[in-house]
């Protein structure tokens, strides 16, 4: 019998956190992975993340690609693609070269696109204003 290399098919989910799942801390990972139920601390992959309807997920995500139809709060830096299908949530901040938000998604983030390779770390893309810093609106 032949020793077969089995290669990661970004296509297939290789890890799923189930819908009544929580977990806390670091999380890394090859291939696709799939959170439907609750993360939060950080993400660290060069694979794709996809976010099912019911994840929440409250964590700074470095990835290459995400499909958000569920929660996110927090930094997503992703180096090829963020999506944030109808029932997807955002709320924080977002680095990319390319973003799809769908009809009917709900976004409330500074968003950074770029057509080159994303070079921010998550603690520069955090941005914090206060109302003093947006001028003086009487």
């Amino acid at each position: 019998m032949k020793d077969k290399k089995r290669g990661i098919d970004e296509d297939k989910i290789t890890g799923f956190f189930d819908e009544n799942t929580e977990m806390k801390g670091d999380l890394n990972f090859k291939g696709s992975f799939r959170i439907d139920g609750r993360f939060k601390g950080k993400i660290d992959s060069d694979s794709t993340l996809v976010v099912g309807d019911s994840g929440k997920v409250d964590a700074d995500i470095k990835v290459a690609n995400i499909v958000i139809s569920g929660e996110v709060k927090g930094n997503i830096i992703a180096s090829e693609r963020v999506e944030i299908t109808s029932s997807g949530r955002v709320i924080g901040t977002i680095a990319t070269p390319k973003l799809i938000v769908e009809e009917g998604a709900y976004l409330e983030a500074s968003c950074q696109t770029t057509n080159g390779a994303i070079s921010i770390t998550p603690e520069k893309l955090n941005i914090k204003k206060d109302k003093a810093d947006l001028g003086n609106e009487s």
